[in-house]
């Protein structure tokens, strides 16, 4: 049974909305977490925790147990087929985390369900958020529960509830920016693979291809196609990595483990707060996922408004202090879509004079300690520190 009532609602059980979930339960928050799914995702989808992210989930003890069951690399390539174009050394990285910690998606909510759990939480799954109606005191929302529809009165409601948020919605929000024309194909592989120890950015005419280690011996692809099969078998993939790999030691796939395909919207939410209305993660921005930045700036997200939302419930800090979410977050997702959006035009080049011209620019600026420091700190998040930190009280 649902409570009549709580001070904070939030809209979806993913990662954002587990990670807020248990920052709310640790500060001793009353809050109701509701996802309209009858059980967690049992995909990998988002494979990619960088070492701010890791950082940040310290605050909400989770990142030992991430760390345990996720696959620690710490090189990043940029190859043109066999022609390494820019190599990154993540290990140099001034973090406690340096390195990427490669986790299927599906581990990580499980991670951090075990974690609200063991922390006396719960998550109220099968019930679907229909209607908000924000008011000067707080919302009332409409919900969809198995046993019929209810109410709850929450003091915040927060939308963690991905593109298409409800959330958004009713807080009168625009979300806009655009679609990529091209469809994605996702994979998780058992495969022969040379580069076994490096995330890998391919360039090539026919499109840009992400191989990356999983744990247990699997494999991540990621490509743009014109047009996607909706679960695409082993004989389209190795198709890709034909076309866009290495051609001297080709990758050799020998199943596919799951597979999917999507599209990609490139859009940030106008604003991030309307009265008692949030939103966050996939329903605050979504972007190309160049460089595994999607992810990690909603866990950021939740984690900043968390502490956020304690303060303010608990009387520790004023109302306006709330307006301090949007003024950190939504510049740092500014940041990353402008850095998701380079590295795929870059990568999705199709020219021959564009390419070489590339190429030897990347090769020039790879040379350059400056730029690859960088370079890694923006991919790692450490670039946007500051804006994953909020005032202790």
């Amino acid at each position: 049974m649902l409570p009549q009532e709580t001070d904070v609602l939030v809209v979806g059980a993913g990662p954002t909305g587990l990670a807020l979930a248990i920052a709310l339960q640790q500060a001793g928050i009353r809050h109701v977490v509701v996802d309209r799914l009858p059980a967690g995702h049992n995909t990998s989808r988002a494979a990619v925790i960088h070492a701010h992210t890791l950082e940040v989930l310290e605050r909400i003890g989770v990142t030992g147990e991430l760390e345990r069951r996720g696959l620690p690399l710490t090189r990043f390539a940029l190859r043109d087929h066999d022609k390494a174009l820019l190599e990154l050394d993540f290990s140099m990285l001034p973090s406690r985390f340096a390195q990427i910690l490669m986790i299927p998606q599906d581990e990580t909510e499980a991670v951090f369900a075990e974690r609200l759990h063991s922390l006396g939480g719960d998550i109220r799954r099968g019930v679907t958020a229909r209607k908000v109606e924000p008011d000067a005191a707080g919302a009332t929302v409409h919900l969809d529960t198995p046993e019929g529809g209810c109410t709850i009165r929450a003091r915040y409601v927060v939308g963690g509830d991905g593109m298409h948020s409800v959330v958004r919605e009713a807080a009168g929000i625009a979300f806009d920016g655009e679609t990529y024309g091209q469809s994605f194909v996702l994979a998780d592989v058992h495969m022969d693979w040379g580069l076994s120890e490096e995330v890998t950015l391919f360039f090539s005419p026919e499109g840009m291809g992400v191989v990356a280690p999983l744990p247990e011996s699997r494999y991540r692809i990621v490509a743009p196609v014109e047009e996607a099969p909706e679960a695409p078998d082993a004989a389209f993939v190795q198709a890709l990595l034909d076309a866009r790999g290495p051609r001297k030691r080709p990758g050799r796939v020998r199943d596919v483990i799951w597979s999917s395909r999507f599209r990609v919207h490139h859009r940030v939410a106008a604003r991030y707060r309307s009265g008692p209305l949030f939103v966050m993660g996939d329903a605050a921005h979504v972007h190309s996922p160049a460089g595994g930045q999607g992810m990690n700036t909603g866990l950021v997200d939740a984690v900043v408004l968390g502490q956020l939302l304690a303060d303010v419930v608990r009387g520790k800090a004023p109302e306006a202090t709330l307006d301090l979410y949007e003024e950190k977050r939504r510049p740092a997702a500014a940041e990353v879509l402008e850095l998701a959006s380079r590295l795929t035009r870059i990568a999705t080049m199709r020219s021959l004079p564009g390419r070489i011209v590339r190429n030897l620019v990347l090769r020039a600026l790879g040379a350059s300690p400056v730029f690859r420091r960088k370079l890694a700190l923006n991919l790692s998040g450490l670039a946007r520190k500051g804006l994953g930190m909020v005032p202790t009280r």
